[in-house]
């Protein structure tokens, strides 16, 4: 066992004499750094830097050192404690998320670049990175669409005409996130609008601006189409190398693995009941009234894992024949009914997980992480 100390974070290595605890999280570092590897190759082609999200996974430290040594370069998340637990490992470090005034010395001090989109906060970044010595880069986030942060385009002249007065801070480029939040599909038109500002900012202030940030893995698509306007030159890749997708149209991306992460359940219960509760129904424990479907008898599983742990809306069974009734805070129950295996009490089920659901069980502390780096993964 090895156990980071600053963040009470227990990275455990599976050997032949440990017990393996339950609900996990393993992790095929081989299918990860496969996936890596892909999506690196296929955006190089086409002169596009990708800046890993390691947030999905709380920057553990066994991935990103598995992912660095893949190729990737640069890393991004939008916790600077993530940031800091890292802070060693050779590669460029971004904050992801809008800075909050009150971390700016940690920003400064952990990473190496920041998106922004507020002058007050970037006026306090300036003044961190003056005490700590240093210049700090940032990217400047502008709005085109999907409402979550950024600059309005009206505004990105006269907000860099401000920027560049503020000592200790230097703008390096533009950047937009498109899809997480109103879901606007990354295209030519908003993306052309971007290329359009930078151009603008270039000319109105005699600056080079070497990073033009394109968006996430919901930007992935027009790499594999051919669409992605050739000024774009940064993606910050997520979703699609820990799950091997693009977000915009959720499409495999070709030649990527799928279940590079799996979580694992064990069977505390098992019985046959019906599927229709008697008595009168109310609120169950997240304030929700439930509606049931009379499905007669079937058998009822009960896996030690809940909401407070996983998304239960993003576990896909990887036995076809298993579904799932629903969930409360710490008991996951499936309908076992037609699996080909008789299921026991202490039998392990396996989920595939989307995105939403692999972020709660990695933040989770009480799923446990397993890493195995299997040579020539099937």
């Amino acid at each position: 066992m090895e156990i980071n100390e600053e963040s009470n974070l227990v990275y455990k290595k599976e050997s032949g004499h440990m017990k393996k605890t339950y609900p996990c999280v393993e992790v095929d570092l081989a299918k990860l750094t496969h996936n890596v590897k892909t999506i690196l190759a296929m955006c190089n082609e086409k002169h596009i830097d990708v800046s890993m999200v390691t947030k999905v996974f709380c920057a553990q430290r066994p991935i990103v050192e598995a992912i660095l040594q893949a190729g990737i370069k640069s890393v991004a998340d939008s916790r600077v404690l993530n940031l800091k637990e890292i802070y060693d490992l050779d590669c460029t470090k971004i904050m992801l998320r809008i800075p909050m005034g009150s971390e700016v010395h940690n920003v400064v001090q952990y990473s190496d670049l920041s998106f922004n989109s507020e002058l007050a906060t970037i006026t306090k970044l300036g003044l961190a990175a003056k005490d700590l010595n240093k210049t700090h880069n940032i990217v400047l986030m502008v709005d085109l669409g999907d409402l979550r942060e950024g600059v309005l385009i009206p505004d990105v002249i006269k907000t860099v005409e401000k920027i560049i007065e503020i000592d200790n801070v230097n703008l390096i480029g533009l950047g937009t996130n498109l899809s997480c939040y109103g879901g606007v599909i990354p295209d030519k038109a908003n993306l052309g609008k971007l290329i359009e500002l930078k151009l603008d900012v270039e000319k109105t202030f005699g600056l080079t601006l070497s990073v033009i940030s394109g968006g996430n893995s919901s930007s992935l698509y027009m790499v594999m189409n051919n669409t992605m306007p050739k000024e774009i030159n940064q993606l910050r890749i997520g979703e699609s190398i820990v799950l091997g997708r693009e977000s915009a149209y959720g499409r495999p991306v070709p030649n990527c693995y799928e279940d590079a992460f799996i979580l694992k359940g064990e069977i505390i219960e098992i019985k046959s009941k019906p599927t229709l509760p008697r008595g009168i129904i109310g609120m169950d424990a997240f304030g929700n009234k439930p509606n049931f479907k009379d499905k007669g008898i079937r058998k009822r599983a009960i896996i030690a894992v809940g909401r407070q742990d996983i998304r239960l809306e993003g576990l896909i069974p990887i036995d076809k024949n298993i579904s799932t009734f629903g969930a409360s805070s710490d008991h996951l129950i499936i309908d076992a009914t037609d699996c080909e295996k008789e299921l026991i009490v202490g039998d392990i089920v396996d989920f595939k997980i989307d995105y939403g659901c692999l972020l709660a069980a990695m933040t989770s502390p009480y799923v446990e992480k397993y890493y195995h780096h299997l040579k020539n993964p099937c």
